[in-house]
């Protein structure tokens, strides 16, 4: 071959893999089919409609804690009240709707707040006092479920409006049932990932994910960034306590036991880098899907709830590992 063509061949290689989506947004979709392939082998249910309807149904709430969490890693911060928040923003709404006689929008509007007021407490600690996030919401994980547990008195509460259900609802869509909360997440991933990629203020939380610095020095606010991104995340997780009700018909004190864990996994899963600066959203909602679809998968094979928490532990740190490993391979 004369060098001229293997130069040619050369480029052409070089072209094709730049056209291909980077492995951080094509591996966890990659993991997601392979997971499913294994699963329909392991059970006939797998793979029917109703099964992926009830997928969905289970994944949404976590899905959208999961969005506020992205939020935070990519600034190479880290949220471990977001599961807690959202459980008292849920016993919020509830007991303002059932003991106060609320109507449904302003009890609701009354549970974002108080989320929104805690993503706000953490955005202060990190961004004023200089904290470092993972004791701050630790701190707060522990305020946010002994508030929960005193004003629920450790009581789920049931009397709630039938405004409160509505995004629990249903309607048929190529022969599955969806709900109208499973739109609601899809639709705020969607606007997430316009505003991370097409805003100033989006592109703003990757630069002080990869050097708060170095983006202090060109004139953005980081402080400012940091502090919205934690409000954000803190609303996030009242939508979330939204669609928990709605799915449930319930507040319930004791959610949001092993939400914390499951939006990490999926963030991580997804391609965000803990390290900050780097990852999609999107690709938090393929990892929300693939939590979801280990949980069922496993279920159908009858496998124990434990085992499946097991899994998840596993499944993280085999993410952060991937992510070390490859920040040291591009170095």
């Amino acid at each position: 071959m004369a060098p001229s063509d293997f130069k040619e061949k050369s480029h052409c290689m070089n072209s094709f893999k730049d056209k291909l989506p980077p492995m951080g947004t094509l591996g966890p979709l990659i993991a997601l089919v392979l997971a499913c392939v294994f699963f329909a082998s392991q059970s006939d249910r797998f793979l029917s409609t109703q099964n992926f309807s009830l997928i969905l149904a289970q994944v949404m709430v976590v899905g959208v804690i999961a969005i506020g969490q992205t939020l935070i890693i990519l600034t190479a911060g880290i949220d471990l009240s977001c599961g807690m928040v959202m459980a008292l923003g849920g016993i919020v709404m509830t007991k303002f709707a059932a003991d106060y006689g609320l109507s449904t929008p302003v009890a609701m509007a009354c549970g974002l707040a108080v989320t929104t007021l805690f993503g706000y407490l953490n955005g202060v600690l990190v961004t004023r006092i200089k904290l470092p996030p993972f004791i701050v919401t630790l701190g707060t994980l522990n305020i946010a479920f002994a508030i929960t547990q005193l004003y629920s008195g450790s009581q789920t509460v049931t009397d709630i409006p039938a405004g409160m259900n509505w995004l629990g609802s249903t309607f048929t869509f190529g022969g599955a049932t969806v709900s109208y909360g499973v739109v609601m997440m899809l639709g705020l991933y969607v606007f997430t990932w316009f505003a991370l990629r097409e805003t100033a203020a989006g592109r703003h939380v990757y630069a002080v994910g990869n050097s708060p610095e170095a983006t202090r020095l060109t004139g953005i606010p980081t402080e400012k960034v940091l502090l919205w991104v934690y409000v954000l995340a803190g609303l996030c997780y009242g939508l979330a306590a939204m669609l928990g009700v709605a799915r449930t018909g319930a507040g319930d004190p004791n959610a949001g036991q092993t939400e914390n864990l499951d939006a990490i996994t999926a963030v991580v899963l997804g391609g965000t880098s803990l390290f900050g600066g780097r990852g999609v959203v999107l690709g938090t909602l393929v990892g929300a899907l693939i939590v979801g679809v280990f949980r069922n998968g496993l279920t159908l094979m009858g496998v124990s709830s434990v085992y499946q928490i097991l899994v998840t532990g596993i499944l993280v740190i085999l993410a952060v590992a991937t992510d070390q490993l490859s920040r040291k391979g591009a170095r």
